[in-house]
């Protein structure tokens, strides 16, 4: 079986974002993203059409135990949005499963 090939970069509904440079942007207008936000961003890409748990991205992201009430995922998936230029009510990119997590399709 042959090695599989490891993705650096993603080009998704005007979104170009690259793990090799670290660079992110949408629509060619660069984005600056912490490296918090692009680890969150990148996550959620390598999952993308599954839905992610709030606990999943914080052990993943901060490499910590994840306890009840965290609210860092949900402040920084807010940045993030804000950044994306994402409506709150209906984003395009980052999907809310409420209860549950988030996810990209």
């Amino acid at each position: 079986m042959a090695p599989r090939e490891e993705i650096t970069e993603y080009d998704i509904n005007g979104l170009l974002i690259n793990r090799a440079t670290h660079r992110c942007s949408l629509y060619g207008e660069e984005i600056a993203l912490t490296r918090i936000e692009f680890s969150i961003l990148w996550y959620l890409l390598e999952r993308r059409g599954e839905v992610v748990r709030s606990d999943e991205i914080f052990e993943r992201v901060w490499g910590e135990k994840y306890y009840d009430n965290n609210s860092t995922v949900i402040a920084h998936i807010g940045r993030l949005r804000e950044k994306l230029k994402e409506p709150a009510k209906k984003p395009k990119l980052i999907k809310t499963v409420w209860g549950v997590g988030y996810k990209i399709e």
